[in-house]
């Protein structure tokens, strides 16, 4: 069987590559740590794990990883001899990871799930257990760790309808990975039952809550810088701010026509567009010029090549990791992927920031979250632009609506924390059962 993938993987791999290649490309700055998805490191890491403890945690993107980012700020302090290692698959991620984790924590790439490569990146890096949040299951990954007696666990798992289905008509390759996990930690009730169904040992599945509560942090200051650069605009405290977080293709053109016919009704209304890969920035540039829209992205304010701002009516951030500033600094907020694309984004940031909260009918990767927020009043679910922006425009004529709308959702976001520090439980205990010294958690945070 393994011998068998290996050669259909790599087969498949040479077909898809110049897809892959061009995505990557896309994304800019996809030379920088290239080898390591070869499994090749240099020097410098391979001295950084020697004769140590290992942890590896990975994280497929940016959304996962401000998950991975909290428990391993939660762990360090419990372990503090042993060595942590970080991987992620987009480069959009690894920025994040090298501004958001310290030093002595190991930033690496993920490998391409070929034998060869996965197997000279656990000879580099030698874990004593592995960490996947969220993950995607690979089979050469998985039999590589079981080949080394290396427990892996998976934590803050979901199972979408898509997946599913996938995994159980392969339950003849996936089964035996599911029945691997030495722990896991689920989201809910129904995802439980799904990691049962596919092979995890019932004993080890426990449901401990959606991590991306935790992972949204408090509600905090707004950003000075944000609020600086607004200024520059002519946005002031008696502005309306739409911002339109992690949009996707289609949703651009729709929020622009909306933008138009609001700002007649709200002279004083600005809009901030955050679509959820920066690469498609020059993209929205056109659509908005095509529909009429003055604007101007952020990275040609940082470069000089701006001017008159104050003509301006809106902003596109192409910049990576800011999306929470401009959603701390919002009227309203949108969140994409959930209007002319399906999956959805993560409703919880702006909502634990107490910030009303509109998305549109897709969102089916954050199921679990809508219907918690949703029986609650807390978010507006609309069925089409059309009630988008009848929405829209309700919202920002009535303040004490966006209020009570903004309270009941920080408070929904905020009961729904700690799922965390269950996780972080089932981690240390799996690493004390292979001897690693872990720090009393009682000892921690002394008062």
């Amino acid at each position: 069987m393994e011998t068998l993938y290996d050669f259909l993987f790599t087969c498949g791999f040479i077909v898809a590559s110049p897809f892959y290649f061009w995505k990557m490309w896309r994304r800019g700055d996809w030379k920088a740590g290239f080898s390591q998805r070869l499994g090749v490191f240099d020097t410098k890491i391979k001295q950084a794990l020697t004769n140590r403890q290992i942890l590896w945690m990975h994280a497929v993107s940016v959304g996962e990883m401000n998950v991975c980012i909290q428990i391993v700020n939660a762990l360090q302090p419990r372990l503090p001899n042993l060595k942590i290692v970080v991987s992620t698959t987009t480069t959009t991620a690894m920025g994040m990871l090298q501004k958001k984790l310290p030093p002595e924590v190991s930033k690496i790439y993920y490998p391409i799930d070929r034998y060869k490569y996965v197997s000279r990146s656990f000879q580099t890096i030698h874990p004593d257990a592995v960490v996947l949040v969220e993950s995607e299951i690979w089979p050469n990954f998985m039999w590589r760790a079981r080949s080394r007696r290396t427990p892996v666990m998976l934590v803050n798992a979901r199972l979408s309808d898509r997946s599913f289905p996938r995994y159980k008509k392969l339950g003849f390759l996936f089964r035996p990975l599911f029945q691997q996990f030495a722990a896991v930690g689920a989201q809910n009730d129904a995802d439980a039952e799904k990691l049962r169904q596919l092979g995890c040992r019932p004993d080890r599945v426990h449901v401990v809550g959606n991590l991306k509560f935790d992972a949204a942090g408090p509600a905090g200051q707004s950003s000075t810088a944000v609020t600086e650069l607004l200024i520059k605009f002519g946005v002031d405290e008696n502005s309306l701010v739409l911002v339109a977080g992690s949009t996707h293709d289609g949703e651009e053109k729709i929020l622009a026509e909306i933008f138009l016919r609001l700002q007649k009704k709200f002279p004083k209304l600005f809009l901030v567009l955050v679509p959820r890969h920066f690469e498609r920035a020059r993209e929205v540039s056109k659509v908005l010029e095509a529909a009429g829209v003055k604007h101007v992205r952020k990275t040609h304010i940082e470069s000089g090549r701006a001017e008159d701002l104050s003509s301006k009516v809106c902003l596109v951030v192409d910049t990576t990791g800011e999306l929470r500033s401009f959603y701390e600094r919002a009227t309203v907020t949108f969140v994409g992927k959930s209007l002319t694309a399906k999956g959805g984004q993560n409703p919880i940031e702006p909502a634990v920031l107490g910030k009303p909260v509109v998305f549109g009918p897709n969102m089916q990767n954050f199921a679990d979250v809508t219907k918690i927020f949703t029986e609650q009043s807390a978010v507006i679910q609309v069925k089409d632009a059309v009630q988008l922006e009848t929405c829209l425009a309700e919202l920002l004529e009535n303040p004490e609506k966006r209020a009570q709308l903004g309270r009941n959702a920080q408070r929904v976001a905020i009961e729904n924390q700690g799922a965390v520090a269950e996780t972080v439980d089932i981690i240390v205990e799996q690493l004390r059962q292979k001897d690693i010294y872990v720090q009393s958690s009682s000892t921690q945070n002394p008062k």
